[in-house]
């Protein structure tokens, strides 16, 4: 991907971002917070069901979209605010799940298996830090849904518009590139692999566990 193809997506990403950290703060009831939230969830979750054949997936996008329309109608902008707390909750929650359900004995874990697609030579090493940190990202998922869940009751409702909004994917990203440079750092035996090969690696592993895949 160029440097201005890569520029342009993170500025639409933070542009979003702070929109949506505006209308949250300021209007949290107004149908366009509503539309600027969960509609690209729900456009993804709607697709992801198209694609894969599943069609209770596509019935349960369909079925919130029903809820998110009844209450924006009938104006109850503080049950918006606790959809919107569980949205963010919810989507960590299935993150969390995502990761440590390929913890379990007899499963391979969920990073170890996306190394062993990129990396020509896959040591024990690599293997043993791969699950470790698949078990740190489920264990991240698991605290940001606790803090998310803290903020919301002990403090004003547009501290947690920021952290929702803002500071949840920056945390995401200080995260990944804070492991990655601990990794190049605390191992430089390990084989150097892109980017552009995680995402590669990422959508063959879901093609393969996708009905109907390989």
């Amino acid at each position: 991907m160029p440097i201005w193809r890569l520029a342009a997506a993170l500025a639409a990403l933070a542009a979003y971002a702070l929109l949506c950290h505006g209308l949250m703060a300021h209007a949290p009831g107004h149908p366009l917070t509503v539309v600027a939230l969960f509609a690209p969830l729900l456009g993804m979750l709607a697709l992801a069901g198209l694609q894969a054949g599943r069609h209770l997936l596509l019935l349960a996008a369909l079925l919130l979209a029903g809820l998110l329309a009844a209450l924006t109608l009938a104006g109850r902008s503080g049950d918006m605010n606790r959809l919107y707390v569980l949205q963010h909750a919810g989507m960590h929650a299935a993150l969390a799940w995502l990761f440590g359900n390929t913890l379990r004995e007899g499963q391979t874990p969920l990073i170890t298996a996306l190394a062993q697609r990129i990396h020509r030579e896959f040591t024990p090493a690599m293997r043993a830090y791969t699950r470790r940190l698949t078990a740190l990202w489920a264990a991240y998922f698991v605290a940001m849904i606790l803090l998310s869940l803290a903020l919301y009751v002990l403090a004003p409702w547009p501290w947690w518009s920021l952290f929702g909004n803002l500071l949840t994917p920056l945390a995401a990203g200080s995260f990944f590139v804070g492991e990655h440079l601990l990794r190049r750092w605390r191992h430089p035996e390990f084989e150097r692999a892109s980017l552009v090969q995680a995402v590669r690696a990422y959508r063959e592993l879901g093609a393969t566990r996708a009905p109907g895949g390989r």
